[in-house]
């Protein structure tokens, strides 16, 4: 990494370019590398009086000024974002992994700050849930979006909305699901070229949420729980025999739904490897079985009541693992997929976990010590900005170690004396950026990651 041994610094502004023109203004040109320069450099704490004090290059207040209340549009520097996130990892075989991760905050005048379910605790915490959106291929990931959802305690109160800067369309209840499409068709519209989307229970228990990546014509694979009602794929819709009274009306299933686990329990379990990690390959336990499932109109079904008819035949996904745990999944890819490619797609998710890691440990994403809505989704895009640099220098110096071992391992051709054009497959980029950071650490103290793939 030549480019960051002499000053990083500079290499970074040089990449900050095109950021730099969606800002215009010659101030806020300045304010931009110096903020994302804060977060990647030296020092835990990563808000932005500390960063000011580290720095003395930009006063406090001017930085403050920018994230918080300066006037500038998001939507240029976003837009940049996701151009470079394509071109670095975009294709047919990237995942786009949906999923949340919690900011722990105190008090309660912090935009969206409520008492909810924090995953990065494993309990109900005070905290700010941002629903995130990230693109992955070849174990790389960059983070997308970071949007804040807000819990009914917050959009039930305009008056607090209104102090905390909720901009009026984002001020209407969504579910987390519901924001998740609508950033999905943000992707989408930028023309972001992604193959398959990934996501975790709490989004794939969601039928409007698969539904709604079914309508537009996407490949899924999401977490469901274990009750999850499904039918075989055979299952037929027929006309009831009535004992009395009228003829039935509508048409009913020849049998009736069964939750997952239960489907499962007696199908044939196979153990599967989907990739190699750092002490060997990686496998668990798995069941598939094609099925319909039960998230169609609700429909009266003799003695049971309302009952879900078939919808959308998929792959139900039953993964055993070490631990004795089992986890349960979903997904429409096609029914040819080898089950080993299935497993693949399930299990590419936890790389979303380790970007929300690096992102908070590396970047300061949950130092935010605002309270307005602009200014923490502001201080989360330059988060972002920040670890598409760095995963950019990562797969930058990946590539030009990988031609220095095919000049150094392909043998030469005796007739010209260069290397031959054998190629030696297999070889995988390392998953933690420790090669990326190496030359910024030794000038700033770089944190590097301590994430572990599952």
């Amino acid at each position: 990494m030549s480019a960051m041994d002499g000053d990083w610094r500079v290499d970074l502004e040089r990449w900050l370019a095109p950021y730099l023109e969606g800002l215009g203004h010659k101030a806020r040109q300045r304010m931009c590398p110096a903020y994302v320069a804060g977060l990647i450099g030296p020092g835990d704490r990563k808000s932005i009086q500390p960063m000011a004090a580290r720095t003395g290059e930009v006063g406090y207040d001017r930085l403050h000024h920018f994230i918080g209340a300066g006037l500038w549009d998001s939507g240029p520097l976003e837009a940049t974002l996701w151009e470079q996130a394509d071109a670095l990892v975009g294709g047919d075989k990237a995942w786009l992994i949906i999923d949340d991760t919690a900011l722990p905050k105190k008090g309660t005048a912090s935009v969206g700050v409520a008492p909810q379910y924090a995953s990065a605790l494993g309990k109900n915490a005070n905290c700010q849930t941002l629903v995130s959106v990230t693109l992955a291929s070849r174990e790389v990931p960059i983070m997308l979006g970071l949007r804040l959802f807000l819990p009914e305690s917050w959009t039930s109160d305009e008056a607090r909305m209104v102090k905390a800067g909720v901009p009026e369309p984002f001020r209407p209840y969504r579910t987390k699901p519901a924001i998740a499409i609508e950033e999905i068709d943000r992707v989408i519209a930028a023309g972001v070229r992604f193959g398959c989307v990934l996501a975790d229970a709490g989004y794939g228990l969601s039928a409007s949420f698969r539904q709604g990546l079914s309508t537009r014509g996407l490949h899924w694979a999401v977490g469901i729980p274990r009750h999850q009602k499904v039918y075989p794929a055979d299952v037929q819709l027929i006309f009831p025999v009535a004992g009395r009274g009228r003829p039935r009306q509508h048409h009913v299933p020849d049998t009736a739904s069964r939750a997952a686990h239960a489907v499962l329990d007696d199908a044939k379990w196979r153990q599967i490897s989907w990739r190699r990690g750092t002490k060997g390959r990686l496998s668990a336990r798995f069941a598939v079985m094609r099925v319909r499932i039960a998230d169609g109109p609700p429909q009266r079904i003799g003695a049971s009541g309302a009952q879900h008819m078939p919808g959308e035949e998929a792959w139900l996904v039953g993964e055993h693992r070490s631990s004795g745990e089992r986890k349960y999944y979903l997904s429409n890819l096609p029914a040819d997929t080898p089950i080993r490619d299935i497993a693949g797609a399930i299990k590419a998710r936890w790389i979303c976990e380790q970007a929300h890691q690096q992102l908070k440990e590396e970047l300061g994403l949950d130092h935010f010590e605002g309270r307005s809505w602009t200014g923490l989704h502001r201080h989360a895009l330059m988060t972002m900005i920040a670890y598409a640099y760095l995963q950019s220098r990562r797969l930058a110096q990946a590539g030009r170690k990988k031609k220095s071992q095919d000049h150094r391992r392909n043998p030469v051709c005796p007739q010209s004396g260069r290397p031959s054009l054998i190629t030696y497959p297999g070889r995988r980029l390392p998953v933690a950026p420790n090669a990326v950071t190496a030359s910024v650490k030794r000038q700033s103290n770089f944190c590097q990651s301590s994430a572990r793939p599952r």
